[in-house]
């Protein structure tokens, strides 16, 4: 499907917090290139699913899909379903299939559920490896109307928004993007999906060490996605990724399938998203999903800052924030570090970088003034134990750090400043923060760090880095902060055949939705289907599920004719599934 990447966000009471950088993101819902046929596969996947698993989901699955407003009829709307989201302080977005990990994660921490509006193809039926509305909306929705749940996903979002990525976690995300593109569009070339699968399979196999971003993704997967819960010997499932398989949903409760005791160590746990998962993990509750992401947060730099969190930024190459004990944030793609004793005792940026505190940019120090980087010494100065962000106004009289006058600072590990002091900015709290200097020069030994030509010089103020993640501090920062992909969803495009059956699907569900029908029209309906759509079953399910009530010769017909599409084994299971659930019994047609 083609999406409207122009398209101007509705806001509500939840979309109107996000930041402008995830707005690109969001596209119009394409309702109208939805087909019959679109319409007809959603009814029938929900309809098996909340049959199905009634008796193996959780308990809020059901009271879910009433509570968010999805209809088992029809593909759901945004517009509907954000009127209803917005009573559990919740919103859902359009979006174009797979967006960038950290992107995803924002819009979680601020309440939103991403929607990719796509519509898997009657051939994807039981599984698509693309996120479609499916998917995003019977699959995750549901299941939010739990609190706790909720409460554990917003989480998720919000620390796995700053998680950091490597440089090669892009790549990766690219590449299954367009994977389940290809995968996912009837008119892809078979030798299309196979260099993308080899690309893909090569970028996997030379990812490295995985970074956090690999890892919470891992995390996301077995539990937001794949997840089971309660006994690990009979679990129930909450995971939108079986919620919304009709093939998974069942096959993962098989025996076969190895159960785990969900932990830690799911984050060392790859995936692989064009198959089905080989085990998956059991968390005893919801509340436990939440224990071990607090265990996995105590490991990220987000909360080890110091000298492993400025590495771990370098080695991004992305945007991202060191936050300093003083509370000063400073935001941008970090180059350089200088270290003493293994702490870091100067930081660098390179390109366009900005300063905040308590997440919101100071004044004076955006993107737009701090062009080409920045740059500052951490740490306390030498022979004083008193840390400059501790000192009183009169300590720092007494250590030369005056307004308007010049000063020489030379730091533990050998960071030397000198320059005329001409401000400086403290935050609430009264701690001095940020110290601005005019004909300054900043070295390292015979290095230099800062020349008096350069202008003026501003000192953030800390003695140890307490904090490192991705992205900036302020979310006003940076304007173009995720790329949006250039490898778009294909729109599919039908033969004149192809929309003639779409035709067909539509007279049928107009009979149902109308509850009436003339018995010869839905006739010939049926001989049209058979002469020239013999591969198509689940039209006649359609049209057998409106007369099966009813004792006609057409009946018998349509129920022989579906016997005999049965023999073919790829539609063997469907039919029988659609039959059982009309008729309300097993039905074993040999």
């Amino acid at each position: 499907m083609q999406h409207n990447i122009s398209y101007k966000l509705k806001l509500n009471s939840v979309t109107e917090r996000l930041p402008k950088h995830l707005h690109k993101f969001i596209v119009k819902q394409p309702y109208s290139e939805y087909t019959p046929q679109n319409q007809a596969v959603w009814r029938y996947v929900m309809r098996l699913n909340t049959d199905y698993l009634s008796q193996v989901a959780h308990d809020y699955y059901l009271k879910g899909i009433e509570k968010t407003g999805i209809s088992i009829e029809s593909i759901p709307e945004m517009e509907g379903m954000n009127r209803i989201l917005k009573d559990i302080g919740w919103a859902a977005v359009s979006v174009d299939g797979f967006i960038p990990p950290n992107a995803f994660m924002e819009f979680q921490a601020y309440n939103v559920l991403v929607i990719a509006s796509d519509m898997r193809t009657i051939d994807h039926i039981t599984y698509t490896p693309a996120p479609d509305i499916i998917h995003e909306a019977a699959g995750h929705a549901p299941i939010i109307a739990n609190p706790e749940y909720a409460e554990y996903l917003r989480r998720f979002g919000e620390i796995g928004s700053k998680a950091i990525s490597s440089s090669k976690d892009y790549e990766l995300y690219e590449a299954v993007r367009l994977v389940s593109i290809l995968k996912e569009n009837p008119n892809s070339k078979t030798e299309d999906i196979d260099t993308a699968l080899n690309h893909l399979n090569h970028v996997k196999n030379n990812m490295g060490e995985l970074s956090e971003m690999a890892q919470i993704r891992n995390l996301h997967w077995w539990t937001v996605e794949y997840g089971l819960i309660g006994d690990i010997e009979n679990p129930k499932i909450y995971g939108a990724g079986l919620l919304s398989s009709i093939g998974e949903s069942k096959e993962c409760l098989n025996k076969t399938i190895s159960k785990l005791p969900y932990s830690i160590d799911a984050a060392k746990v790859d995936f692989d998203i064009t198959k089905a998962q080989p085990q998956l993990f059991v968390t005893p509750t919801f509340a436990h999903l939440s224990f071990v992401l607090e265990k996995f947060a105590n490991t990220m730099a987000l909360r080890k800052g110091g000298l492993y969190g400025v590495n771990k930024l370098i080695e991004s190459k992305n945007i991202g924030t060191i936050e300093l004990s003083t509370g000063i944030q400073i935001s941008g793609v970090f180059t350089n570090v200088i270290t003493h004793d293994d702490k870091a005792i100067y930081i660098q940026t390179t390109g366009e970088s900005a300063l905040a505190s308590s997440g919101r940019e100071l004044i004076g120090h955006g993107i737009k003034y701090h062009t080409e980087g920045f740059g500052s010494p951490i740490g306390k100065l030498e022979g004083i134990n008193l840390a400059i962000e501790d000192m009183s106004p009169k300590d720092l009289e007494t250590y030369g750090i005056i307004e308007g006058f010049s000063a020489r600072l030379l730091f533990e590990g050998g960071i030397l400043v000198e320059g005329k002091i001409i401000t400086g900015k403290r935050d609430l709290r009264g701690k001095v923060i940020l110290i601005s200097f005019e004909n300054c020069k900043v070295t390292y030994k015979k290095q230099i760090l800062f020349e008096k030509e350069w202008g003026i010089f501003d000192m953030a103020i800390g003695k140890e880095i307490t904090s490192a993640y991705a992205g900036p501090a302020s979310p006003d920062s940076f304007d173009d902060l995720f790329k949006v992909s250039e490898a778009k969803t294909h729109k599919i495009n039908y033969t004149d055949s192809q929309l003639e059956l779409h035709l067909l699907y539509k007279m049928v569900r107009d009979f149902r939705e109308e509850k009436i029908y003339r018995l010869e029209i839905l006739t010939e309906i049926f001989n049209n289907l058979k002469s020239k759509y013999p591969n198509d079953w689940l039209l006649p399910l359609e049209i057998y599920e409106l007369i099966h009530s009813k004792e006609s010769q057409l009946k018998e017909i349509v129920f022989q004719y579906l016997v005999k599409l049965k023999s073919n084994k790829d539609f063997e299971k469907l039919i029988a599934d659609g039959l059982r659930l009309i008729s309300k019994e097993a039905v074993i047609i040999k």
